[in-house]
């Protein structure tokens, strides 16, 4: 008895893995055979496309269509191209301005102290920012069809007696024509820029960039007129001299 080998009994295996992979296998080959003995029935097809479009008819309006949207998609890629190109020029040349996206794609502000832009309680602005001007000028005047950028450059002045702004020439108003005429003589599209005084500091210089549609400034453009020619006396002709009648293009 000694030497004879007593057998084990061999331990039960566990046919889990087995059984459900069986099953898993069985309910896939049912699918394949639903999916092989069916047949598309379009009234069925239609009933539902007509219910998911009456469902999210409040969601997207009824004249969304697919080119609408990847069109108003290519304009926000575009527009946020130019801001990330305007951050990218002011971030190498001016790193003390205050750069701030207040719309993305479509409005942002860049706030730069004035000395730095121009020479002290001069209207010359300083060669050292000529360079970054080249470059804000090659980037509004890269525009995408549909699209055009503008540059509206607001320089602060202390107020006048009455509480107004000051009537006179001064070094706020020669700055912001000084300005003016350095983007105009780089190439800038004169509908792309406008100048403009604001009750505040006349330390501080505010670049606003906008992005918009050609037709949107057109609109602008058309009611402007409109509320010139009825503010007019009855007979008397428009002034064609009046700022913003010019054309678009």
């Amino acid at each position: 008895m000694d030497d004879m080998d007593i057998a084990k009994p061999e331990e039960p295996r566990d046919n889990t893995l087995a059984l459900f992979l069986g099953l898993y296998l069985l309910v896939l080959a049912f699918f394949i055979l639903l999916v092989t003995i069916s047949t598309l029935e379009e009234v069925k097809s239609k009933a539902v496309m007509q219910s998911l479009s009456s469902t999210f008819a409040s969601i997207f309006p009824a004249s969304t269509t697919l080119s609408a949207f990847t069109s108003q998609e290519g304009e926000f890629l575009a527009g946020q191209e130019f801001q990330e190109e305007v951050t990218g020029i002011f971030a190498t040349t001016f790193p003390v301005a205050k750069v701030e996206v207040i719309h993305p794609g479509r409005l942002m502000h860049v706030t730069l102290p004035s000395d730095r832009m121009f020479h002290d309680g001069e209207d010359r602005v300083r060669e050292a920012r000529k360079e970054m001007l080249d470059r804000i000028v090659a980037a509004i005047s890269n525009r995408p069809d549909g699209l055009r950028y503008d540059l509206d450059f607001v320089i602060g002045s202390p107020p006048a007696v009455g509480a107004g702004l000051p009537i006179g020439s001064t070094l706020e108003m020669r700055r912001a024509g000084a300005f003016a005429q350095e983007m105009a003589a780089r190439g800038l599209p004169a509908d792309s820029l406008a100048v403009a005084m604001a009750p505040g500091s006349p330390d501080q210089v505010s670049l606003q960039f906008h992005v918009r549609r050609r037709d949107e400034a057109r609109v602008r453009l058309e009611a402007f007129g409109r509320a010139v020619e009825e503010a007019a006396p009855a007979g008397a002709a428009p002034d064609q001299g009046t700022p913003g009648q010019g054309g678009d293009e």
